[in-house]
């Protein structure tokens, strides 16, 4: 045990630094500085007496610098430091799950964006939901440094529960592992909709993963299913991509990460892509040879708008059906980008209209023109003009209109 520790950061909006020293006698003092203290100065003091009597703390001195955290946060870093003292310590401080982050996601929904947070920045996932990414990825990985690792845990875990990310696919990328293991034991129980397992090399690795997943889902009775994206970021995760693709019916995506695949093959990572092709190409390839969806590396420019939507252009020409933003103003472009065209969508109703026109002519086979339509293809369709409807290109019944104007 030790009888000192301390977590957070000083002076950072939305953040609060905790230094925790656990004593002999004395009973509890908290010493606050709140840049709230006016007004929120006795609730954070009543959440950080709450918490260490939880904890069966008796006698310490807690010291609170504030920089207006919400209550999760506050909460998350003052559980970290008493974990640091008392690592034996099993029991969790857990406020109740808010009602609107009580949703599932299905396995095929649109994964056009995914804005990446980093876990131990809290400022950045509050508002997070409100840019409409489709997905939100929480970061334990590399946007944290080594020594915020732990205590970032905290804080992800409570914003999966405490955090309204507006129908946002909740994801967190977890460490490699071993790390990555202790990751899924504080994340699994709390809502999390996908987990993104990094520099994935081998299937063994997903295996590995997605069957601590499963023991946890057991152990704390989750019906809800938790799904896989593995990142291929190395020469040899690219070699293997089928392999890691195919390696749990839990994945739902398989996507590339650039930055660490074009230092892993000693090249520099540049806008035409050339030095990355091939491994995008096997990516797609092995999604789409295993039914889940080939998602796109970030676009690191965040300032360069007219780059992105070239590099949303050619990831679209090569199969890709999303890609990672790292700024929430590159959200809305992906989201565009990634929309079906006008032919794409005008195709999609034709082959919407043959199948029906079949089925009521209990016709077995179904053409468009001189082409056979398999089932494939009207999957393909029906999702465009899934993707069409919801982002205001079509209306709903557009088959209704469509039959007002061949009447007309």
């Amino acid at each position: 045990m030790a009888n000192k520790a301390q977590v957070g950061k000083k002076e950072t909006a939305s953040d609060c630094w905790v230094h925790l020293e656990v004593k002999k006698s004395g009973g509890i003092k908290v010493d606050l500085k709140s840049k709230v203290e006016s007004m929120y100065g006795k609730a954070i003091r009543d959440t950080a007496l709450e918490i260490l009597k939880f904890f069966g703390i008796q006698n310490a001195l807690l010291y609170i610098e504030d920089g207006g955290s919400l209550p999760f946060v506050l909460s998350a870093r003052i559980e970290a430091t008493v974990k640091k003292c008392f690592p034996k310590k099993k029991e969790e401080f857990l406020r109740p799950i808010i009602s609107r982050n009580l949703y599932q996601v299905k396995r095929d929904r649109f994964r056009r964006s995914r804005l990446y947070i980093p876990g131990d920045q809290p400022k950045l996932l509050i508002n997070a939901g409100l840019y409409k990414p489709d997905g939100i990825i929480l970061d334990l990985e590399d946007a944290v440094a080594p020594p915020e690792k732990e205590s970032a845990r905290f804080i992800v875990r409570n914003a999966l529960r405490e955090v309204d990310f507006s129908g946002a696919e909740r994801m967190v990328r977890i460490n490699q592992l071993p790390m990555g293991i202790k990751d899924l034991d504080f994340i699994i129980p709390h809502g999390v909709h996908m987990v993104l397992v990094p520099k994935c090399e081998d299937a063994e690795t997903v295996k590995e993963i997605d069957g601590h997943i499963q023991a946890l889902r057991n152990q704390f009775k989750i019906k809800n299913e938790i799904y896989l994206m593995p990142i291929i970021e190395s020469a040899l995760g690219a070699i293997n991509a089928y392999n890691i693709a195919s390696s749990s019916p839990n994945n739902v995506a398989l996507t590339i990460g650039l930055e660490d695949f074009t230092a892993d093959i000693g090249a520099e990572r540049t806008l035409e892509g050339k030095e990355s092709f091939l491994a995008r190409l096997q990516v797609v390839l092995a999604a789409r040879a295993t039914g889940i969806q080939p998602i796109d590396s970030v676009f690191s420019d965040v300032e360069d708008e007219e780059g992105l939507k070239n590099s949303i252009i050619e990831a679209k020409s090569l199969g890709f059906e999303g890609k990672g933003c790292i700024h929430p103003g590159q959200i809305k472009i992906v989201n565009e980008g990634f929309m079906p065209s006008e032919r794409e969508i005008e195709r999609a109703k034709r082959i919407s209209l043959a199948l029906e026109e079949a089925q009521r002519k209990k016709i077995g086979v179904v053409s468009l023109g001189t082409k056979m339509i398999d089932p494939p293809v009207v999957k393909r369709a029906e999702r465009i003009l899934k993707l069409a409807i919801q982002n205001n290109q079509i209306r709903a019944n557009w088959k209704e209109e469509h039959k007002d104007e061949r009447k007309n």
